[in-house]
């Protein structure tokens, strides 16, 4: 019951963080706004590359390859479709085919 309770709360209270800048900015137009949604999503893609490149250790183990041709191929299927997620999710699956059958 106890667990139950929990997952209730952390579901309203994440409901709640969620909708509320929709209910606080919903009639006006906000050029801060404006400029955090033209903005953050560059900020977040760029920490996300450091944050997955961070532990690549170019002198040792297979000196970063596997990293390299999975930033690679995220780079050249975004140039190529223009897709985000499509590059995401396929630079994965080529990192993770390198990780897993390359190097094994």
């Amino acid at each position: 019951m106890h667990e139950l309770l929990l997952i209730v709360v952390i579901a309203i209270v994440t409901l709640f963080t969620r909708t509320i800048p929709f209910l606080l900015f919903k009639n006006h137009k906000n050029a801060f706004i404006e400029y955090l949604g033209d903005v953050l999503p560059y900020a977040i893609m760029a920490m996300l590359v450091v944050y997955c490149l961070k532990s690549v250790h170019l002198l040792s183990g297979n000196h970063g390859i596997c990293e390299m041709i999975g930033v690679g191929s995220v780079i050249i299927l975004h140039m190529i479709k223009r897709n985000t997620l499509l590059s995401i999710f396929g630079g994965t699956l080529v990192y993770m085919l390198c990780v897993q059958v390359l190097f094994v």
